[in-house]
């Protein structure tokens, strides 16, 4: 299928050409893999050993170059500054666990989150776990955290300088005392309680390569890791990847096996009320896109979420005696997307996405709707805390430019009030949401959001962000951010696609966007531009793009594609060697959205949309700021190497090109540090706003 050659070896100074920037130099070694009697070439394959000295070297100059230009633009525009000031918010939102109430909180000015507890909502919070006793010199921060069923022992993952790898520690919240438990090679684990001990699950020790090999073990408080129980694995097939969890009661276990190599899922079960527990086969061979997922028992019953053949879900009853019997307990609402599912004592919290707007609809167990919320679009409601028999639940409902207000929410009679009033340092009521919906290349209509503040003249253009997701059919909610509202408060407006890809408008919108489809997801976002244009929102010299992950791929093929009509292209974290991909940690599990070059067509699909691989030598890009981390082992940084010094080492591109790397930081950027998260944030816009206004 491929063969890879060497083709030559040289350097390349600081280009000057007609640009007025002096990037670093950059070694050019090119290698030619042959695809199916494709040559790719590839000169900057060095830069994929990102733990040498030569690039490491090569990143510093890069960050050295761009932060040189971003803080001439922080004198200018302020957004750090200016962003800190929108981003305090005064509000209270703790997570009830058993019986304890727990909250993730800045303190002491130590500039990372630390978790602290309180058995009551009247009372004070108290530091539990403190990151910097974990480490002075790692930034560590809080993954998750579980509290076992007698509410006297939590267990926590924390990881360290943004890695996905974590480890595991224990406290008896009584005390505040660590155990002498400690967990390593953690990744991608939840904390799953049965009596005293718990579930989690690890991987063997990997680097860049491949993540394989996911095992699920037992371990049982105050013994070795050494000493686990071994509950899961699959050495004839290591791809495969499991999610598992016990029962509120404790009764079942449940772990559902992926199996990404051959598209099929697998649910295995435990039933501790049996006189001889073991795991056991629940459903088996199940298709990859049957979207089955439990939830907990009612009962010897177990209910489950289906959304099954692009329906927009439902729920089930099923029992593990005749597990083939599905009995419908909550039916498939055409034009309403189940979005969440919260089993409480005698009724059933579900929450719909209809057109953009949310809605909080209460069952009981019959399947009869007892109660429903409604909320505006643009807002969301997100993070619902509470036990299955506690009387009350907490929630969040913020929007774009609304911080999150927390209310309690009595689940007897439906009654709403704030926990406490959020203080901020602006108004929110300033601004105004429009809802759109624009026809994409093939007469598809997408919906999208644009926010702007109420006396915004709308007879002249403006600058504007627009950003997209449009990947594993993920529902993007709307959710406070700082620095949209330091960008309104600007002048600008602020655009939000919702591309297919993602799963806003049920998982046929999904599918319409993996795969083979994966262009209707950039000819979505490319007609959101042109609909902005043509509506006179903005002009192409005064839009700018930007996402995240799967975004930074949607926005970077955008870029690419149509370089006319943007002006600043900013992709964070974002896969941009599509030929490559899975080869390295995660990449292997995302052949379903993305395709894979072991088949000859996907393997066409995956080149014609490749950023890497479409970068043409004539064409001036728009300006960009290409974000990621040096030590994401997600989407690895290389990717955002590789794209950078393509784009740079061209003698066609006078608009400028820089990387911005975050030093001890994983895929979710600067995380848990607020000093790192709002320079992070600060730069990004003194991007955006100085290359949007610059001709002002």
């Amino acid at each position: 299928m491929k063969k890879a050659r060497f083709i030559l070896l040289f350097f390349l100074p600081a280009l000057t050409f007609a640009q007025s920037i002096s990037y670093p130099p950059t070694r050019q070694q090119t290698i030619i893999d042959t695809f199916y009697q494709h040559t790719i070439s590839d000169p900057y394959r060095w830069l994929e050993n990102t733990q040498t000295e030569e690039v490491d070297e090569w990143v510093d100059q890069q960050n050295k170059l761009t932060h040189s230009y971003l803080n001439k633009a922080n004198f200018k525009y302020n957004s750090i500054k200016l962003i800190d000031k929108y981003a305090y918010t005064n509000y209270s939102f703790p997570s009830k666990h058993g019986d304890y109430y727990f909250s993730l909180l800045y303190y002491n000015n130590t500039n990372v989150f630390g978790l602290f507890s309180q058995l009551s909502l009247k009372d004070s919070p108290q530091l539990l776990v403190d990151p910097t006793f974990i480490s002075s010199k790692d930034n560590i921060y809080i993954k998750t955290y579980s509290v076992s069923k007698d509410s006297k022992t939590l267990a926590y993952i924390f990881g360290r300088n943004g890695s996905d790898w974590g480890e595991i520690k224990v406290i008896n919240l009584k005390t505040g005392y660590h155990l002498n438990d400690h967990l390593k090679q953690v990744k991608f684990s939840s904390i799953s309680w049965k009596d005293d001990g718990f579930y989690y699950s690890k991987y063997p020790e990997q680097g860049i390569e491949q993540t394989t090999g996911q095992e699920v073990y037992l371990h049982k408080l105050g013994t070795s890791q050494e000493e686990d129980q071994l509950i899961f694995r699959r050495k004839n097939n290591p791809t495969a990847d499991f999610d598992f969890f016990t029962t509120f009661d404790e009764s079942y276990f449940i772990l559902k096996e992926k199996d990404t190599k051959n598209r099929l899922i697998n649910i295995f079960y435990i039933n501790f009320n049996d006189p001889l527990p073991a795991l056991r086969p629940l459903l088996t061979k199940l298709d990859a896109d049957e979207s089955l997922s439990f939830l907990d028992n009612q009962g010897t019953d177990l209910l489950a979420y289906l959304s099954k053949e692009g329906n927009n879900g439902m729920v089930l009853k099923i029992d593990p005696a005749n597990p083939r019997e599905w009995k419908v307990l909550i039916p498939e609402y055409k034009k309403s997307l189940l979005i969440d599912v919260k089993l409480l004592k005698d009724k059933i919290l579900t929450v719909y996405l209809t057109n953009q707007k949310q809605q909080i609809v209460f069952f009981d167990y019959q399947g009869n709707v007892l109660h429903s919320i409604d909320f505006p679009p643009g807002y969301s409601v997100s993070n619902i805390k509470g036990e299955k028999n506690d009387p009350s639940l907490l929630f969040a409902y913020s929007g774009y430019t609304q911080p999150n207000i927390v209310y309690i929410l009595d689940v007897e009679n439906y009654e709403l009030k704030p926990l406490k009033a959020t203080v901020v340092n602006f108004d929110y009521s300033d601004y105004t949401i429009e809802e759109h919906e624009y026809r994409s290349k093939d007469s598809t209509m997408v919906p999208m959001l644009l926010i702007h503040k109420k006396d915004l003249d709308l007879t002249q253009a403006h600058p504007t962000l627009l950003k997209a997701y449009g990947g594993f059919g993920i529902i993007s909610p709307a959710s406070f951010n700082p620095g949209i509202v330091h960008f309104l408060m600007k002048g600008g407006i602020f655009a939000f696609a919702n591309i297919r890809g993602g799963g806003d408008l049920g998982a046929y919108w999904w599918f319409e966007g993996r795969g083979k489809n994966k262009q209707n997801s950039f000819d979505d976002f490319i007609c959101a531009a042109e609909f902005l244009i043509d509506n006179n929102y903005t002009t192409a010299k005064q839009l700018a793009i930007t996402g995240a992950s799967n975004g930074g791929l949607v926005v970077a093929a955008a870029a690419i594609q149509r370089p006319e009509l943007f002006k600043a292209v900013v992709p964070i974290v974002a896969p941009l060697d599509m030929i490559r991909f899975e080869k390295f940690t995660i990449g292997h599990f995302h052949k379903r959205e993305y395709g894979t070059v072991t088949d000859s067509v996907s393997f066409i699909n995956l080149l014609s949309y490749s950023p890497l691989h479409n970068i043409k030598e004539q064409v001036n890009y728009p300006a960009m700021l290409i974000m990621t981390s040096e030590n994401d082992d997600r989407v690895p940084p290389l990717h955002s190497y590789k794209f950078t010094a393509q784009l740079q080492n061209r003698p066609a591109q006078t608009n400028p090109i820089y990387l911005r790397v975050e030093k001890g930081a994983g895929h979710y950027g600067a995380f848990g540090s607020y000093k790192d998260i709002l320079k992070e944030e600060g730069e990004m816009y003194n991007f955006i706003l100085d290359q949007l206004l610059k001709d002002e």
